[in-house]
């Protein structure tokens, strides 16, 4: 098994980082590495850049505007984008509802759906969690009951991301109560903005406002927006699952965290001495750039195998779960060791003279808001079902 890129990749790397250097806006770069949120409207101008270059769709063919890159291209850019600085494009649009649309969508749902996500006019968001159901997406109970031509929709999803913004949501619901739970569920797309759907703010732990509750009640959904047989959501969601927890394991992030906690050493002082010279915090650093060598590698193994049609599904548990566990104890390091000098938000600092360095003034955030990882897209404990049953056969 060869690990090491060939020179077609490296010259691909060279390319994108060319790119993100001149084309990736100033200002969003600088408060993207801030840690300050950005708005709608930025992430817009952003994907505008990368949909001019024919960069916006990693995942899709060309035939429907994507990249058309394998996966080793989109490890590289994932790899890159983080270190540069740059903002996520609208993940459940592009990553993960689009692959699901050219897969299973009916031709006339791929030209209806597919050129808006492009163009930066449809936002999606991801209607799976639900209260009561967690990560087990079998125990969901929104109900679709189909009459006519249409179907009535009612339920609620619980920890939405994004749904503020979202002017369309992709929605798992119960179409059937006589099967068995996994084969009475189906994909219907949603638009937003109609009476019966009422979306509701979720401030996390760190202070965000990332995630919702979104109630839909009596809202009608014409056939057309069904994706893929009635009762076969179940397998389609394998395959885009798939997509999302390789999304998740999260190299680049925990590269450019590992570059933050290093310059976060050389700056700070503890009693007089800079961290990067005190041994418990350069212990505790290597441990971690050891960790993420050590999943780099392990992703490096994934990729191998997917590039050789022999890719262990299960496998991608692995790398999800090691990768959300090593963005959490980073930045819990970096919040540890900064005491004070982590707490004071970021959006409030005062102008002309602030009390700490801007670039600091987002650790304690950045870690309470990690806490996510090792949730959404599976569980820790979902995956480590996965990895018990279908690794190590136990």
């Amino acid at each position: 098994m060869n690990l090491n890129f060939s020179p077609e990749h490296q010259a691909f790397r060279a390319e994108v980082r060319d790119f993100l250097n001149t084309q990736l806006p100033l200002d969003i770069r600088e408060r993207t590495l801030r840690g300050e949120k950005l708005s709608k409207d930025d992430h817009i101008r952003w994907q505008r850049v990368l949909a001019a270059r024919g960069w916006l769709a990693h995942g899709w063919s060309k035939a429907y505007g994507g990249t058309g890159w394998g996966p080793i291209e989109r490890f590289i850019w994932d790899e890159e984008v983080h270190l540069a600085g740059a903002p996520r494009r609208n993940i459940p649009a592009i990553d993960l509802l689009g692959p699901l649309i050219i897969e299973y969508g009916t031709e006339e749902q791929k030209q209806r759906f597919l050129p808006p996500i492009l163009a930066s006019e449809h936002w999606w968001c991801q209607g799976f969690s639900e209260p009561q159901a967690g990560s087990d997406l079998a125990a969901l109970k929104m109900r679709a009951v189909r009459e006519g031509d249409h179907y009535w929709v009612n339920g609620t999803k619980l920890w939405t991301s994004y749904a503020q913004e979202s002017n369309w949501i992709f929605c798992l619901v119960r179409t059937s109560q006589e099967e068995k739970k996994q084969a009475g569920i189906s994909y219907l797309l949603i638009p937003m903005d109609q009476p019966g759907v009422t979306v509701s703010p979720i401030i996390t732990v760190g202070g965000v406002h990332a995630v919702n509750q979104v109630t839909i009640e009596n809202v009608r959904v014409p056939l057309e927006n069904r994706l893929g047989p009635e009762g076969a959501a179940w397998s389609m969601t394998q395959f885009l699952l798939s997509h999302e927890r390789i999304v998740g394991a999260g190299i680049g992030a925990s590269t450019r965290y590992i570059e933050e906690a290093r310059a976060f050493g050389r700056r700070t002082r503890r009693n007089g001495v800079l961290l990067s010279e005190q041994p418990r915090f350069r212990e505790r650093l290597a441990s971690l750039e050891a960790e993420l060598m050590a999943l780099k590698y392990t992703a490096y193994r994934v990729l191998a195998d997917e590039v050789a049609g022999k890719a262990e599904a299960a496998v991608v548990s692995v790398v999800k779960l090691r990768g959300g566990q090593l963005q959490q104890a980073i930045t819990e390091l970096m919040m540890e060791e900064g005491g004070q000098l982590s707490w004071p938000d970021v959006l409030t600092l005062p102008e002309g003279d602030p009390v700490v360095p801007p670039e600091d003034a987002y650790h304690a955030q950045q870690a309470f808001d990690r806490r996510k990882l090792t949730i959404y897209g599976g569980s820790a404990e979902i995956q480590r079902n996965i990895i018990a049953k279908r690794i190590l056969r136990v």
